[in-house]
């Protein structure tokens, strides 16, 4: 297209202001992805939404942006493809014994970036240090199965469990556990620039552990990864600026069209996770378990999300998934059968007889997140809880207050993630000592049927202690040009940046 009429276009899609609906959004990135195309050898653009400060980060407590670029640049032995798929990585293969404890993997031919060899001895070295520095981390609780890692011979590397699990592959994919050797890892992709923007670029094949190619440079085009404010994000986006937009979440669904006519560029991810309320203060009416229950008993479910038109959510009663729980029958509470009416005149009983009792009406504080979503989420939530007789009022994150919205993604699917949460070490607000206690014991059973005992038992400490309130599973979306390759939509919710820098075929 000549410049002119490309110039002509770009006007045009400058005035689509802010805040317009995603139908104007995508006329002007429309108009736009004509001329932007011409710049075959330019970066993809990608923007996360989130906080700019955690573009990059060192540690292993890694933002959205951060986790993908750590995914890029260091594979782990295994790694997670753009269809949420387990795939090779540092390991062509592997083999899992009859008995599920053990994994050996065999390592690719290749070199760590400093020129030495990448052996068993050192992949050890590694996932030791990784392991080490997962310490105090949810994830590290999950890795607590993990009872030996051993360098067999020079390319073999068995990791040993002290007992089944069947969803270890997905845990061990994950980019925490990328292989790194001072500081550096082995792409597929290397950053070669940092700041405000992180610019990868593809390796040659000879240092992804894979046969030399002549003409490899010709598939891939380097690539850009910003953290961007919503706004900004959604910006960038109508003026053709990024090809991706990523990590969105309820708080800045209404920015987009959700419609029938965006479907070809919004896109919307059904992870498995956490999404709802739970409790850092359990003082005053919240000290009683039945007064928690309460409110959980005084939610609507089934409308809560019904202004953000999302088709198929399916909403919770209890912290673990009845599709995971190891005894789905008593996950469910007692009041799981009653209408929300019956519920509602249970739990403003137990409110007024408080009250009554102390002569202290019940107002509760909520953290949530800023934006438009959270803002008809807050609403709905304080209509509900005024339905039983508690005021609600909304606070910044920083201030004092008694609950505080979760929404999170699971990283495998397993009741262990969902219990491993709310575990009392971590210190993220309530807990159940208890259901610890059977955790911890569920971890050192060898016993299958033991084990699950164990956490089925765990799971109904967990829901009787009412330290969560569940809504039901997160939402999480993106914006995506009808030409960015690799991007698939995956129940993790995880979209790995090397297979977008692939050229459209």
């Amino acid at each position: 297209m000549s410049a002119p009429a490309c110039s002509l276009l770009q006007s045009i899609a400058r005035s689509v202001r802010k805040g317009a609906t995603l139908l104007s959004i995508v006329s002007g990135a429309l108009l736009l992805s004509a001329c932007g195309q011409n710049n075959e050898d330019g970066p993809v653009e990608i923007a996360f939404i989130g906080n700019p400060a955690t573009l990059v980060q060192s540690g292993m407590r890694l933002s959205p942006a951060a986790q993908q670029i750590r995914a890029a640049t260091a594979q782990g032995l295994i790694s997670i493809d753009a269809a949420g798929e387990i795939v090779p990585a540092m390991a062509e293969r592997w083999i899992v014994t009859d008995d599920g404890m053990s994994y050996i993997f065999r390592l690719r031919d290749s070199d760590w970036p400093d020129g030495s060899r990448l052996t068993a001895a050192s992949v050890r070295q590694s996932l030791l240090r990784n392991i080490a520095a997962l310490e105090g981390t949810s994830l590290g609780l999950d890795l607590g199965k993990i009872e030996e890692i051993r360098a067999m011979t020079g390319r073999v590397v068995e990791i040993r469990l002290s007992s089944p699990m069947p969803g270890f592959l997905q845990l061990l994919a994950q980019p925490e556990l990328g292989l790194m050797r001072d500081g550096e890892g082995i792409g597929p992709m290397n950053i070669v620039g940092d700041g405000a923007s992180a610019l990868l670029t593809v390796l040659p094949p000879e240092m992804r552990g894979l046969p030399q190619a002549e003409d490899w440079h010709g598939e891939y085009r380097p690539l850009r990864v910003r953290v961007l404010a919503p706004e900004e994000a959604l910006d960038s986006f109508r003026r053709g600026e990024v090809d991706g937009v990523f990590s969105g979440r309820i708080a800045s669904l209404p920015m987009v069209d959700t419609g029938p006519l965006a479907r070809g560029t919004v896109r919307l991810d059904a992870p498995r996770g956490l999404f709802g309320l739970r409790f850092a203060s359990l003082a005053g009416f919240l000290a009683d378990p039945a007064a928690r229950e309460a409110l959980s008993m005084a939610i609507d479910r089934d409308t809560l999300l019904a202004p953000f038109s999302i088709g198929g959510w399916s909403p919770a009663l209890s912290v673990v998934p009845p599709e995971f729980a190891r005894q789905p029958e008593d996950a469910q509470p007692v009041w799981a059968g009653q209408t929300l009416e019956e519920r509602r005149a249970v739990a403003a009983a137990r409110v007024a007889g408080y009250e009554r009792d102390t002569g202290e009406a019940v107002t509760l504080r909520l953290v949530m997140p800023r934006g438009p979503g959270a803002d008809i989420l807050f609403a709905r939530l304080a209509a509900d809880l005024a339905a039983i007789g508690v005021d609600a009022a909304r606070v910044p994150a920083g201030e004092p207050a008694e609950m505080r919205l979760v929404d999170t993604v699971a990283r495998y699917a397993a009741p262990r993630w969902y219990l491993n949460q709310f575990n009392c070490s971590l210190g993220g607000g309530a807990c159940s000592e208890a259901a610890d206690t059977l955790v911890s014991e569920a971890l050192a059973a060898d016993d299958p049927v033991a084990e699950d005992a164990l956490l089925a038992a765990a799971e109904v400490r967990l829901n009787e202690a009412h330290i969560f309130i569940p809504f039901g599973p997160p939402i999480r979306w993106a914006l995506v040009r009808a030409d960015l390759p690799g991007f698939v939509e995956n129940g993790w919710s995880l979209h790995p940046l090397f297979p977008m820098a692939q050229r459209p075929i």
